[in-house]
């Protein structure tokens, strides 16, 4: 079992400052935000996808120091009532699915999303429990009219890419 780090930590540092930190730390894994979120302060998603040769000196930089990408991550928000958000989340998941695809990574991680209560509310609606019966109504919502429809179809994408996702 290899034990990694999520160098979003050490965002502030210099790519390879942080891959030299992760091997100080041990680590045999690093896990890199590549958009969403946590940002893509060591992944220059765009770059990587348009040239071989700054993919190739992407992994030395990792394997070389010992360590293996373990996944990229896209914690973005795909289900955002936003849609700007929303679509921007999308657009950011299926560049980095490509770009696990080039750099031979099987997995990316990121947010399954958490949209809207309802079709006309603005801000995303975290309904924890079942209960009273109008969370039912909200939990049907976001299920069966966003999420799994999202993901049905995000799923046919990623597959193409030969990745799997993981939340």
């Amino acid at each position: 079992m290899r034990i990694g780090v999520f160098t979003a930590l050490w965002q502030n540092l210099p790519f390879e400052q942080a891959l030299d930190k992760a091997a100080a730390a041990g680590v045999t894994a690093v896990e890199i935000g590549a958009g969403g979120y946590p940002g893509s302060h060591h992944c220059p998603v765009d770059d990587l996808l348009g040239s071989a040769t700054r993919r190739k000196a992407y992994m030395k930089a990792i394997t070389s120091r010992g360590l293996m990408l373990s996944a990229l991550s896209i914690h973005g928000n795909p289900l955002h009532p936003d849609k700007k958000i929303a679509q921007a989340a999308d657009q950011d998941l299926h560049k980095v699915a490509r770009l696990a695809r080039l750099l031979e990574i099987p997995v990316i991680c990121g947010f399954s999303g958490l949209p809207a209560g309802a079709p006309q509310d603005t801000r995303p609606n975290w309904v924890t429990c079942p209960w009273p019966p109008d969370f039912l109504e909200i939990l049907d919502y976001q299920w069966n009219k966003v999420a799994i429809p999202y993901w049905t179809e995000a799923a046919t994408v990623l597959a193409e890419n030969g990745v799997k996702i993981g939340f």
